[in-house]
């Protein structure tokens, strides 16, 4: 593509301002909850540093190249989800019928990850309301930490809903101000001040009273723990999470994509993308586990990790309302970075397929979400019976998300790629630009190996679930 076709189309489509802001963008869409709670806890118990390894063997063998894939049809295309196959596949051809999939992932992920990020705005909201207690000398030997119940947090229907509510419509009003005034102007200086409070954080979790007991859970290389783990166990989660961690599959860093600039290769924003998001869950862990072990506490996986344990364990810390207002900063913008970026890749999918506006779509995408995630409101109280195979709403949604169409999304671009736009066609837009390319003896790679692997993610993902 000629600098004059880019340049009418960025008119059309709107691009970036900055590398920087592509980056932590796309960084923004990969960074979650699940990455920072998960990741440190199944590298504790799979071997530390042991597993990590393996981890990044998986991230770089299957991770980088989905991530790739998405962002450069959404570079080639400057389309959301919803027009991108059409406007790159051959005439005739039905690669798009993907689009259908995966133009679903955003709004079934909205609908319970606005409600958990709505937990963390209600934490977040308590601690930097009780921060004034800090100039009482009993409240800082104590810790003055709030005293917050999760359980009564999510049995509660109107509060719940209130912060859903809250988190739905600031997502809606960036989107609404543009890719640039909106998205960019607000994410970028959230996302370096999450890396910011990241680090200060881990510093001082480090410094704490016994924490090198808890580096040493969380990253010594342990290959008994491995081995007791299961070495094909401990490779499943490697490459579970691998996959898993960079939201792939569902359209967002597709549409995230469609607003880059030509001037650097793919692979090499790739690189810092992936980089960024595994620093982020690296340093999770030296705040987490550090931390917990000096208290006294042992690190549980999942939503009991931010809402019970890491409250205890600030409850227990000298100025603990401090550092755990600090942490659920940090967690919040994780958490609502997210849902920008997702929010934005739902509004461009509307927008291409239907040729309406963005004001319009971001008015009727943000009543849509806001309606969507009421279930999972409800799911942990008065609809709190409604299960399938034992799992409510929130599970049952994240098991069509997580097991169906990210991975069946991935493996269409996948497909799309070696044998829809063909791999010449995507090497070219992938070594577009200054920085590494891809050489073209990875086409077999491409073509066959990386299909293989997300078909047997996807496998093993409903084996997981219902054989074990």
């Amino acid at each position: 593509m000629t600098d004059t076709q880019d340049n009418s189309q960025k008119t059309a489509r709107g691009i970036l301002s900055s590398r920087l802001s592509f980056i932590l963008i796309s960084a923004g869409c990969a960074i979650g909850l699940g990455n920072v709670w998960r990741f440190p806890y199944i590298a504790g118990h799979n071997g530390g540093a042991a597993f990590v390894l393996v981890y990044l063997l998986c991230l770089l063998l299957l991770g980088l190249p989905c991530l790739a894939m998405e962002l450069a049809i959404g570079r080639a295309s400057r389309k959301s989800v919803t027009r991108a196959f059409e406007e790159l596949e051959a005439p005739g051809s039905k690669w798009h019928l993907f689009k259908y999939l995966m133009s679903l992932g955003p709004y079934v992920l909205m609908a319970y990850y606005t409600v958990i990020t709505g937990w963390i705005l209600y934490y977040c909201w308590s601690f930097l309301a009780a921060l004034p207690r800090l100039i009482s000398q009993e409240a800082a030997s104590s810790g003055g930490v709030p005293e917050l119940s999760f359980a009564g947090v999510i049995s509660s229907p109107g509060l719940s809903l209130g912060f859903m509510i809250a988190v739905v419509f600031f997502g809606g009003l960036v989107c609404f101000c543009g890719i640039k005034k909106g998205v960019e102007r607000f994410t970028r200086p959230m996302l370096i001040m999450l890396l910011v409070l990241l680090t200060a954080m881990a510093l001082y979790s480090l410094s704490l009273p016994g924490a090198m007991e808890g580096v040493k859970y969380y990253l010594y290389p342990d290959f008994g723990k491995m081995q007791e783990a299961g070495i094909i166990n401990v490779i499943w989660d490697a490459l579970n999470q691998a996959f898993f961690t960079l939201s792939v599959g569902q359209g967002c860093l597709l549409a995230i994509g469609s607003y880059s600039s030509r001037k650097r290769t793919i692979l090499g924003e790739s690189l810092w993308i992936v980089g960024t998001d595994t620093f982020v869950a690296l340093m999770a862990g030296l705040i987490i586990f550090p931390a917990c072990i000096s208290m006294g506490l042992k690190p549980d996986a999942g939503p009991s990790l931010l809402f019970n344990t890491m409250l205890s364990v600030f409850a227990k810390m000298e100025y603990g309302l401090l550092v755990g207002a600090a942490f659920f900063v940090f967690m919040f913008f994780a958490a609502i970075t997210t849902v920008i970026t997702v929010f934005e890749s739902a509004l461009a999918g509307y927008a291409d397929f239907f040729g309406s506006s963005r004001r319009k779509s971001v008015v009727i995408n943000t009543l849509l979400i806001m309606l969507l995630s009421v279930p999972c409101v409800l799911g942990f109280n008065v609809w709190s019976d409604v299960t399938l195979m034992n799992w409510n709403i929130l599970e049952i949604e994240d098991f069509i998300e997580s097991n169906n169409i990210l991975p069946l999304g991935s493996l269409g671009l996948a497909l799309f790629v070696a044998w829809g736009w063909g791999f010449s066609r995507f090497r070219e837009e992938m070594n577009t630009g200054e920085g590494p390319k891809l050489p073209a003896w990875l086409a077999p790679y491409f073509r066959y190996v990386i299909p293989l692997i997300i078909a047997t993610v996807f496998i093993l993902g409903y084996c997981d679930k219902f054989l074990t």
